[in-house]
């Protein structure tokens, strides 16, 4: 289980994200791409995933981790439920959304 600071914190740990409004969610991004929101309301984060490894991820029970519905989903927008997702598979996907959308400079940093 992965409380909505213990989120936010994890989130906010990768060099240069901000946190933004967006919409009703909260935005974590990196010059200005979104790789992740929240939903405090609903206990449940959206990570932007590659369709491998979204499919990778959901494949591990999909109750905790599934496509956002609609066309968001078919391009590996993902759901996790914070409630029942462990924070280490959790830090695994935000740090591949994260470095899809950070510059390679950063990206590459955190994969050493």
């Amino acid at each position: 289980m992965v409380k909505v600071e213990a989120f936010r914190t994890l989130a906010l740990s990768f060099p240069e994200v901000v946190e933004l409004p967006h919409f009703h969610l909260i935005s974590f991004r990196i010059n200005k791409k979104i790789f992740t929101t929240l939903s405090e309301k609903d206990q449940r984060a959206m990570v932007q995933l590659s369709l491998i490894d979204q499919s990778v991820f959901c494949a591990f029970d999909p109750s905790i981790i599934y496509p956002v519905p609609g066309a968001w989903g078919k391009k590996g927008a993902t759901y996790f439920e914070l409630t029942k997702i462990k924070k280490a598979m959790l830090k695994d996907a935000l740090s591949l959304a994260y470095c899809r959308v950070a510059p390679k400079a950063l990206g590459h940093k955190l994969k050493r």
